[in-house]
């Protein structure tokens, strides 16, 4: 094909391309070409946005790492993210909602006794969170898998991973440091965007659960606190309002782990309801 112009050379594109023999991936890169030359014929894209461009992409590339996810946090910023989980979240109503990709850890949770301390802070107030894992029908899921990541305010991004068990009544407890708003990896090309946005970099606090069981869709989700002054600003447009919890303040006494407290501890119930394979 020669003597290619803007008009001419989408459909010689998708002429390349018509001899994919994997149809569904015919049928994107259909649909990802006739998009992308409008996006560019629409906006009138010049050679140095397009350059531009492939520069952001290849910094990007070269800053990716395992911990520092560089196009999967272009992703959320853009959106893409939360578009591709709610069209694909499809849960009877009652479910608890999906707030986040499943991302296996790199090192292997640390394995917890009900109640146990997890992520003590001593600058921080206590908080006792306690629950179920539940079917839709309210019924206990016994001895589901249900690990936590704490989310940290450490300049290095860590966050802290636990398993929880889970009791014979489907029943969870544990003791923590409350969450806190923490700010994504903002060093890098996806920060770099974000400021160029004028959006913000930081998080609303919460605490992300990955939830699985036999039977039943693995569940991937954010508890945020309510009061967060990020609850509207996420940068990675995470937060459903099902999900924002208000921690109970108490000024003393006895906790939730029979335990007495002279100090200010918090409380909080939360069952996490998962769908049927």
């Amino acid at each position: 094909m020669r003597n290619l112009d803007e008009m001419t050379i989408t459909q010689a594109v998708l002429a390349k391309n018509s001899g994919i023999g994997d149809a569904r991936l015919c049928e994107i890169m259909t649909s990802l070409v006739q998009n992308l030359h409008a996006f560019a014929r629409e906006i009138k894209l010049t050679e140095t946005e397009w350059q531009r461009g492939i520069d952001f992409l290849a910094q990007a590339g070269a800053a990716n790492t395992a911990d520092r996810q560089q196009f999967a946090l272009i992703s959320h910023v853009l959106g893409l993210s939360t578009l591709v989980l709610a069209q694909n979240d499809r849960k009877p109503v009652g479910c608890t909602e999906t707030a986040a990709f499943h991302v296996a850890p790199e090192q292997t949770p640390v394995l917890l006794e009900a109640g146990a301390d997890f992520g003590a802070d001593p600058n921080t107030a206590k908080g006792y969170l306690h629950g179920a894992v539940l079917d839709v029908q309210g019924h206990a899921i016994p001895h589901a898998v249900l690990e936590v990541h704490r989310a940290c305010t450490h300049d290095n991004g860590a966050i802290d991973r636990a398993l929880l068990p889970v009791d014979e009544g489907g029943r969870y407890h544990l003791c923590t440091a409350l969450p806190d708003n923490q700010h994504i990896p903002h060093d890098g090309p996806a920060g770099q965007l974000l400021a160029a946005l004028n959006r913000p970099h930081w998080r609303p606090a919460h605490f992300k659960f990955t939830v699985g069981a036999t039977g039943y869709q693995r569940l991937t989700t954010h508890v945020f606190r309510e009061g967060d002054p990020y609850l509207d600003a996420d940068p990675l447009f995470g937060v459903r309002s099902s999900l924002i919890t208000e921690w109970q303040w108490h000024s003393g006494g006895m906790t939730p782990a029979g335990t007495v407290s002279n100090d200010p501890f918090y409380t909080l119930a939360f069952d996490f309801v998962l769908a049927k394979e």
